[in-house]
């Protein structure tokens, strides 16, 4: 724009002779590009572009405009109409309230520049009168910039808003596809693992047996004894229930008293991990049946074993129901997360331990999304981590009641 009215400038100078304003003119423009240079300065830093900030910068572009126009005809000046570029910009980029101001602004100062302006005899020959009788060629291309202006703002402005929602849309059909691929991966691994350790558990869990009755006479042995069995019990357990539920139909749902469900739940997680000290806060509207995809069970097992890896000691559990949505919160005392590692948690192959494999918490957080749900980890105040499970409640009548113990269908 600069380098257009620049030439105008010269050309009104060296070619046609006109009797304007230079200095003032040579000034707008000279203000308008130290604006330019100003912010591509800044631009150079890393802080992010505003919305208030494009509107500013097309609020001092309206100003400049507005300032050349009036030394130069005002609304007979053909150059009126790059009004328009302005607006077009904010329909593009900027939310519709922002368009509106712009596009309400714009039209004020033109209309007061079909009034108020300084005159310029080669654009208003003897046609077109200055004065109380507007010429009907300057009245008709206001009309025509009126309507031009408010059809952008509409118009344009509305396409916008919807492309970038369906950007996001995109945005977010890419990322679920890609974790979706990502889960996919590590089911089919996790199908290969538990074939490859069904034969090893079997074999522990034989020698167990006989040495459960060859140390009959040593009590504290077999107390260890006990305990390997009940562990080894639980490992083949979770291997029948991945296969059973990787032969049943993907996204089927379990239909579940919410109550039991988390007592069960907790009962069996204590099985595992019979380190851990846990408080359980169930809140009494849990008393209600709900359908459940079939991997929440061992996704919130996940997120109450992280709990336990960060301290075994103080684990809290609290569920209640808010407006047809599950809220569960674990509040562990551990160490809390690092803001670096916080970024990126989710993500496979990400973990705050040692030996941890980064799996249990992106697993868990595809299935909470893939059900609707959400899943949110945040540092306490007074130490450790809270991690908030939402979960939307979905209608009883859509699934079958599957025993979540063993993982069987009752007959019908």
């Amino acid at each position: 724009m600069l380098l257009a009215l620049g030439t105008a400038i010269v050309l009104s100078l060296e070619t046609l002779e006109l009797e304007l304003n230079y200095s003032l003119l040579v000034s707008v423009l000279g203000l308008l590009t130290l604006v330019n240079i100003l912010t591509w300065l800044r631009l150079q830093g890393h802080w992010p572009v505003t919305e208030l900030e494009i509107f500013a910068q097309l609020l001092i572009d309206v100003a400049g405009i507005s300032l050349l126009m009036y030394f130069s005809g005002g609304a007979s000046n053909p150059f009126i109409f790059y009004y328009l570029v302005p607006v077009c910009i904010s329909a593009a980029t900027l939310p519709l309230a922002y368009t509106w101001l712009v596009t309400g602004l714009s039209l004020t100062l033109y209309t007061l520049q079909l009034s108020y302006y300084v005159p310029l005899p080669l654009l208003a020959p003897d046609a077109h009168t200055h004065g109380d009788n507007s010429n009907l060629h300057v009245i008709g291309m206001w009309c025509n910039f009126a309507i031009s202006a408010i059809l952008i703002t509409y118009f344009v402005a509305k396409m916008a808003r919807d492309l970038r929602r369906q950007e996001s849309l995109l945005n977010a059909a890419k990322e679920d596809a890609l974790r979706d691929e990502q889960v996919m991966a590590v089911a089919t691994l996790a199908a290969g693992t538990a074939h490859e350790l069904g034969t090893p558990l079997a074999t522990m869990m034989v020698l167990i047996e006989e040495m459960q009755q060859d140390y009959a006479h040593d009590p504290k042995l077999q107390q260890d004894l006990d305990l390997l069995a009940t562990q080894s019990l639980a490992c083949r357990k979770t291997l029948q229930q991945l296969v059973l539920k990787a032969e049943r139909d993907h996204g089927a749902k379990n239909v579940v008293n919410l109550h039991e469900f988390l007592d069960r739940l907790v009962e069996r997680w204590l099985v595992i991990r019979p380190d851990a000290v846990i408080a359980i806060d169930l809140n009494p509207n849990l008393q209600i049946s709900s359908a459940l995809d079939q991997g929440v069970e061992q996704s919130i097992l996940n997120l109450l074993n992280n709990a336990a890896d960060a301290n075994p000691v103080g684990v809290e559990i609290q569920a209640q129901i808010k407006k047809d949505t599950l809220f569960i919160r674990i509040l562990d005392k551990g160490p809390g997360i690092s803001e670096d590692i916080a970024k990126e948690i989710g993500k496979p192959f990400i973990s705050t331990k040692r030996k941890g494999l980064g799996l249990g918490l992106f697993l868990s957080n595809a299935t909470m999304s893939r059900a609707g749900g959400t899943v949110n980890l945040y540092n306490q105040a007074s130490g450790g981590t809270l991690t908030e499970v939402t979960l939307p409640l979905s209608p009883v009548q859509e699934s079958k009641k599957v025993d979540q113990l063993d993982g069987t269908v009752p007959n019908e």
